[in-house]
């Protein structure tokens, strides 16, 4: 049986643990552009691996210092970082981040569970792994990952596809245009108007947790810290 000292000790250092959790409230934009996100290159954190990229025809790369395709390289943003339902209150997917009081070291590969507080999907719930960095965010802020959320600063997807719907900011304005989409990006696109219920960049409450296997599998990251963070 362990001393109560050590029961003491124990359950500060669990508590402490959990303290390092960021949390806080937030605003959402959206964007997919094809590029080789940022936590892809190796020693942005301490992690597994980095995540995960992709070639033009979306099959995994294993160099993870090859080149992004929007410098020139050959790795995109693999098709499968699209969001998908859980079911009717609870999404998965992935998002750029930029969090106060952190960097990129801090928050490439972690996960963190977003409640909408405004717009359509207020109320749902949406865990999020981190596998981008928004040099152009601050505040709290998660540029989520889906297709036809728009290219924004940086192109990749002419390049991948071809061409793609929507406005370079904010994408399609419609579902109907998911249906222009190529076929490895139209259940993404189409979340946005059935699940996400057409939200134009939610506000929300989130708090870091432990990431879900379901996203893990995906990116092939997790961080070595992340066993300290409450399930989602």
């Amino acid at each position: 049986m362990m001393a109560p000292a050590l029961q003491v000790v124990s359950v500060l250092a669990s508590m402490a643990s959990l303290t390092l959790a960021a949390s806080g409230s937030g605003h959402s934009t959206r964007y997919w552009d094809c590029c080789k996100p940022s936590c892809a290159w190796s020693g942005k954190a301490s992690v597994s691996s980095p995540v995960r990229t992709c070639d033009a025809n979306n099959s995994p790369l294993s160099d993870v210092d090859a080149k992004s395709a929007c410098d020139g390289g050959v790795a995109y943003t693999c098709s499968n970082n699209a969001p998908w339902a859980v079911n009717d209150n609870l999404s998965y997917g992935f998002a750029a981040t930029a969090i106060n009081g952190g960097s990129e070291s801090s928050w490439c590969c972690a996960c963190y569970k977003l409640t909408f507080t405004s717009g359509p999907a207020a109320g749902k719930v949406m865990v999020v792994q981190s596998t981008n960095t928004g040099y152009d965010l601050s505040n709290n802020h998660f540029d989520i990952l889906m297709p036809g959320g728009g290219v924004g600063a940086f192109d990749g997807c002419s390049r991948q596809y071809g061409s793609i719907p929507g406005e370079r900011y904010g994408g399609v304005t419609s579902r109907a245009q998911c249906d222009q989409m190529p076929s490895a990006l139209k259940q993404g696109c189409y979340w946005r108007f059935d699940w996400f219920k057409g939200s134009d960049n939610p506000d929300f409450n989130f708090e870091q947790v432990k990431c879900p296997s379901e996203l893990t599998s995906i990116t092939g990251c997790t961080r070595s810290d992340d066993g300290q963070f409450p399930s989602a």
